[in-house]
C-alpha cells in the first residue's frame, strides 16, 4: 500500500452497490447510491493524545466499516479508487 494515513486517518477500499433490490429490481447505473461500505487497507497509528501518547484505533486492517456517503476524500491510485476518513466518520463495523 503506497498510502500511509496520518494520526487518526483510514484508507478504505468503497465495496461495490447492490445491483438489484430486496424486491429482486435490477438497478440500473443511474439509480445506484454511492457505496456506504468498504474494507479497511490501511491505518493511520491513532490520534496523537495530550499527554503525547497515541489512541488505539477500533479498526483492523480487513475490517468491512460502514460511513458517511458524502464524507472522507476520494483518491485513486493505480487504477484502484479509494476513501480516506477519519476513524471518528465511520458508523459501524461489519461482524
Amino acid at each position: 500500500m503506497k498510502l500511509k494515513p496520518l494520526d487518526d486517518h483510514v484508507v478504505v477500499e468503497p465495496l461495490e452497490a447492490e445491483e438489484t433490490t430486496a424486491g429482486g429490481i435490477i438497478l440500473p447505473d443511474a439509480a445506484k447510491e454511492k457505496p456506504t461500505r468498504g474494507r479497511v487497507v490501511a491505518l493511520g497509528p491513532g490520534a496523537r493524545l495530550d499527554d503525547g501518547t497515541r489512541a488505539p484505533m477500533a479498526v483492523a486492517v480487513g475490517d468491512v466499516v460502514v460511513y458517511n456517503q458524502y464524507g472522507g476524500t476520494d483518491v485513486s491510485l493505480e487504477d484502484t479508487d479509494y476513501k480516506i476518513v477519519r476513524e471518528s466518520d465511520l458508523l459501524a463495523k461489519v461482524n
